[in-house]
């Protein structure tokens, strides 16, 4: 089995994966909160964790990967202040949380169909695993990490061994003190305390998800109440995975706030370390900004195939950059992923049907670049470099589609674009034609502009001429 290098963000350095249990991998990912269709830059995030997934597979592992759904619980911010955003999605579509949930999973999982993301192993629902969380949330407070008021119940991070050991960020309070407390709620002993379970009193009094719990409240005697966000996936990794797992993966974003409180709840609770390797990708931009659903670029699959693009070619745009670097999208840019994309199709189309032999040389340098922290721009240049090898047609072919297992480009199922030619445009092409048969030059060429124009090239053959859209 060939040693894979991956940039483990605990200790700040590439490091040789080592699994667990031999051949195995578990792994963790952070997935949506279904309260609104995920944009393009949650989706690549996705398409990260899938493109680590495949790797692991191309290499002959065999994998356990949970990808979450949150439901319940995700505040406006991440450090649990707000209003929840499945509850605020429920008053804006005038539908209970239940049917939100389910009509964004069922989008959310057609998109990602659509992009050849394979589906995770688990895909658990927060909602579906309270008793669990239940559970450690007591065996936090019943061990001394946790503590309550009459809002809710707080993890200590004065309590915590190495609070900061993921973000590497000072904390600015004295946690040893009792704090100054948020102004929700003044008993709370210190700001970087979190939330594990919230009450159903004070700004959540009128939560409309709750369920009772065994935990006991001056404003609240039955418990009732929903639990915090960072808890949820502590539980469901451990229910699904284990109290050490491989891998967790998720967004740059979730470092400081949301994957630092996961290690330390999940670490205080089970008494053993919590993950192994930490991955984060990095943010997708739009234009050289952040996405902002105010400047309208917080685009859907739903809107980039409206402007007429195949879903693969995102997924080839988001294989030209490294997992951890940021990506600039723009509507340029992804037309030149699908002149890309189609050249490639195009090529492999011109090398017949016959398949051979995967060529060893080859594929070693594929894993070898997919082995060095995931690769994929690396890994696309050996594709291009088969494409203009000396290899025969038939193993240049069993050689790219075995590459497709992690490229996900549906290699042998192509199907080019067909370019529609408006009747505008074809007349003028034949107006040129007569003009070139003529040999009125001047006319031929300013009837090239008008088509140029209007968005498309003309190639002069011997037969006539070929029109093609810019």
């Amino acid at each position: 089995m060939k040693k894979i290098f991956l940039y483990n963000t605990l200790t700040r350095q590439k490091e040789e994966f080592k699994s667990i249990k031999n051949s195995f991998v578990t792994m963790y990912h952070c997935g949506p909160t279904v309260y609104w269709t995920q944009h393009i830059g949650n989706l690549r995030g996705m398409f990260c964790s899938d493109l680590i997934a495949k790797t692991f597979k191309y290499n002959n592992y065999k994998i356990k990967l949970a990808r979450n759904y949150t439901d319940v619980g995700h505040l406006t911010s991440d450090q649990d202040f707000g209003e929840d955003k499945m509850e605020k999605a429920s008053k804006i579509e005038n539908k209970n949380p239940i049917e939100i949930a389910n009509k964004y999973i069922k989008i959310f999982e057609h998109d990602i169909k659509e992009l050849n993301i394979d589906n995770a192993t688990y895909r658990p629902r927060a909602t579906k695993y309270i008793k669990e969380m239940i559970k450690m949330v007591y065996l936090l407070l019943k061990n001394g990490y946790a503590y309550s008021t009459d809002l809710a119940i707080y993890f200590d991070v004065s309590k915590a061994k190495n609070y900061n050991q993921l973000s590497k960020q000072k904390i600015e309070e004295n946690i040893s003190g009792t704090g100054k407390g948020e102004i929700e709620d003044k008993n709370k002993r210190n700001p970087n305390d979190f939330a594990l379970w919230f009450f159903k009193a004070g700004k959540h009094v009128n939560a409309l998800q709750y369920w009772q719990s065994p935990f006991k409240s001056n404003l609240v005697k039955n418990g009732y109440g929903f639990p915090g966000w960072h808890i949820e996936c502590s539980t469901m990794s451990k229910e699904l995975l284990g109290k050490t797992i491989d891998i967790h993966m998720g967004g740059i974003e979730h470092i400081p706030v949301h994957h630092t409180n996961e290690i330390a709840q999940s670490e205080s609770a089970n008494g053993a370390k919590f993950v192994n390797y930490w991955l984060h990708n990095e943010h997708l931009l739009v234009n050289n900004e952040k996405m902002s659903k105010s400047t309208g670029t917080t685009y859907s699959l739903e809107e980039i195939k409206r402007e007429g693009f195949n879903p693969l070619v995102l997924r080839y745009f988001f294989l030209q950059a490294h997992y951890r670097s940021k990506q600039n999208f723009t509507f340029e840019s992804l037309r030149s992923a699908e002149i890309g994309l189609n050249n490639i199709y195009k090529q492999i189309q011109s090398l017949g049907k016959k398949i051979g032999k995967i060529s060893i040389d080859y594929k070693k340098k594929f894993i070898e670049s997919l082995n060095d922290d995931f690769n994929s721009p690396k890994a696309l240049a050996v594709l291009q470099e088969i494409l203009k090898s000396n290899l025969n047609n038939s193993d240049k072919l069993a050689t790219i589609f075995d590459f497709d297992k992690v490229l996900g480009l549906n290699l042998k199922n192509i199907k080019l674009k067909k370019i529609e030619i408006p009747e505008n445009v074809r007349s003028i092409a034949e107006k040129r034609l007569q003009a070139r048969n003529e040999k009125n030059w001047t006319e031929s060429d300013k009837l090239r502009d008008e088509i140029n124009k209007l968005g498309f090239d003309i190639e002069d053959t011997k037969d006539g001429y070929n029109l093609k859209k810019k």
